[in-house]
Formats: C-alpha cells, sequence, structure tokens
C-alpha cells in the first residue's frame, strides 16, 4: 500500500474529515500502551522505532547500532515482529533456510549482521534472545508494542517527509501524535541529505525536545560498475525514491523506476516482466538489499544488489545514551 498524497501536505479538508478517525486511532494506541507493567529480561533493551507508518530507516540503524555495541564487547540480538511473515516465533532467523514470506524481508536482511529473532511477543523474543547468550536487545519497531520495558528508546524519521502532515491514520501518516511519542522517546534520528534536514528542523525541530541526531544512507562501497550502467530500478521500501536517488547519485542512468508498495511480492510474473524491459533495452535490472531477500533464489543473480549504510553525522549523543545503559565489557 502506497501513502496518500495529502499525507505530506499541509492539512487540509480530507484530513480534517478524517481527524476523528485519527483521534480514535491514537486513542487506541495511547490505551494499549497503558497497560501493564511492561516486561523486564535483565539486560538492556534499546528500542528503534518511529511514529510514521512505513519505512524510516529503522533496520540500517539497528545495523549501525549492533555494530556500535560489538565495539563496546556487548553481543546484541535483534527482535521483530516479522512484518508480512508467517512464523509466530519465538524463532531464530535462519537467512539460509527461512524464506521472507515466513519472516519477513527485514528480519532476514538483520539476519545476516546479528543474530534474529522473529516473534509476534515481543517479550518472548526478548526472552528467547537472553536465553541463546543475547547481551542487549535491539528492538526493531517495538515503540508502540506496549510487551517489552525500554531502556533506551530511539525514534527513526525520514527527514524528508517528517512527521507528514502531522495527523494520526488514517488522516495522516502517524501512528500516534508527535507530541505524545516524542514524551517517550530519548533520541531522535533524522535521516536524509543536507537540504531535507534543513526542512526538517525548520518544520520539526521545535517539536523536538530531545537530543536530535542527523544520518544520511550511503552507497557502500562495492566496486559494482554503476557509473553510466543502464539500468531497470525497483525497489519496494517506505520511500522508493530514496533508492532511485541513490542510484543517480551514483551516476545510474535509469531507464526505469518501479515504485513498489513497502514488503510487496516479487512474483514470477513481476520479476519475468521486469527482466524481459531489462534484456530489451540492454539494461541492468538493479533492487535495495531489502528488497534482494525476497526475491526466488534462481532470480538472484540477475538482480544486481545495491547495499547502503547508516552514517551518523555526530555519535556523541548516541554513545552518550548507550553508555548510560549498557556497560561496556572487556575482553
Amino acid at each position: 500500500m502506497r501513502a496518500p498524497g495529502f499525507w505530506t501536505q499541509e492539512p487540509g479538508i480530507l484530513s480534517a474529515l478524517l481527524s476523528p478517525l485519527g483521534a480514535l486511532y491514537a486513542g487506541a494506541t495511547r490505551r494499549r500502551l497503558a497497560r501493564g507493567p511492561r516486561d523486564r529480561v535483565g539486560v538492556p533493551v534499546i528500542c528503534v522505532g518511529n511514529l510514521n507508518a512505513g519505512g524510516t530507516g529503522k533496520t540500517p540503524t539497528v545495523i549501525a547500532l549492533a555494530e556500535r555495541l560489538r565495539d563496546r564487547g556487548i553481543a546484541a540480538h535483534a527482535v521483530t515482529r516479522g512484518h508480512g511473515g508467517a512464523l509466530e516465533g519465538p524463532v531464530a532467523v535462519d537467512p539460509v533456510r527461512h524464506r521472507a514470506d515466513q519472516t519477513g524481508d527485514e528480519a532476514l536482511l538483520l539476519a545476516a549482521f546479528l543474530p534474529t529473532w522473529v516473534a509476534k511477543d515481543r517479550a518472548a523474543g526478548a526472552r528467547a534472545a537472553v536465553a541463546a547468550g543475547a547481551q542487549a536487545i535491539l528492538l526493531d519497531d517495538g515503540f508502540q508494542n506496549p510487551g517489552l520495558a525500554h531502556d533506551l528508546s530511539l525514534v527513526v524519521v525520514d527527514a524528508h517527509v517528517g512527521f507528514g502532515n502531522g495527523q494520526v491514520i488514517p488522516a495522516g501518516p502517524l501512528r500516534e501524535p508527535v507530541a505524545a511519542g516524542l514524551a517517550r522517546a530519548d533520541l531522535v534520528l533524522s535521516i536524509g541529505d543536507a537540504a531535507a534536514q534543513a526542512r526538517f528542523a525548520g518544520r520539526w525541530g521545535d517539536a523536538v525536545g530531545v537530543p536530535h541526531v542527523t544520518g544520511a544512507l550511503e552507497p557502500l562501497p562495492t566496486g559494482l560498475p554503476i557509473k553510466g550502467l543502464k539500468v531497470v530500478a525497483f525497489a519496494g521500501i517506505g520511500r522508493p525514491e530514496k533508492f532511485f536517488q541513490t542510484l543517480r547519485a551514483m551516476g545510474a542512468d535509469i531507464r526505469a523506476a518501479h515504485a513498489l508498495s513497502d514488503h510487496q511480492p516479487l512474483t514470477d510474473a513481476l520479476m519475468a516482466r521486469m527482466l524481459r524491459e531489462a534484456k530489451a533495452i540492454g539494461a541492468q535490472v538493479v533492487t535495495t538489499e531489502k528488497d534482494a531477500v525476497r526475491l526466488p533464489t534462481a532470480l538472484r543473480v540477475q538482480v544486481m544488489t545495491v547495499p547502503v549504510r547508516l552514517r551518523i553525522s555526530d555519535w556523541a549523543a548516541v554513545d552518550a545514551a548507550l553508555d548510560r545503559v549498557v556497560a561496556p565489557r572487556r575482553p
């Protein structure tokens, strides 16, 4: 499903008409979060979440934090719901054995970097991870989930989109109001280029009352012959245009750009059509890492993957927050 265009515009007639439904949605989120006490599992839980529905860059953020914790001698495990996957869990994700329709695409991608657990019950997933040796939990997309206590909460936002029109679903893109969500956050990470960061700061800077960190997704140097290459690109991520912009910045000659829905299944018919399109014009089919894990195994050698990694402009605020909740371990 693609986000409606009015979600990113200033509030208008349509968002006003839908705002009573947004208030109901926000109320349901508030009541769900009020349940409890939340479970604790004996190790620090670092939540990487968002206020917006859809992708904002949580997966590369989890990968970057896992590497930061590894530098401290901390063995982190990721716990995720497994969007679109059939497994209830808790189950440890095996990139060789599992498919995206079982675990979800983010879980398969994360499992290439750190031990990853799919669990509809996040607390049960965290307990399974701790039993398997996790010294910290990186909770992927659990900010609105009431099951597990968070020692540190980081809200990730796409700087280009910001918090959209500031309205709650279906009147806007938000799972909860900005003020309510950021009141529970310890850090805000906005991801985007300099122009997008400036727009985000101008529109939303006054609403961010916690440390604000900026970052950007940058292509991983792989030696791929992308400059000047004719490509047929596709992406089924939260905002596919981000990937197409990356390709343009790398010098790719984009002959066709297919923006798919987030997590859209890559059926045989869809892929056959794109491969035929590329063959007819002498182009290479190119996609993201997250989309690549949804490809049928036989097609992966025919599709070029362009990996990106999160670059944080200044780690100081993140490191200080990590130091508060995770004691470095010495070898």
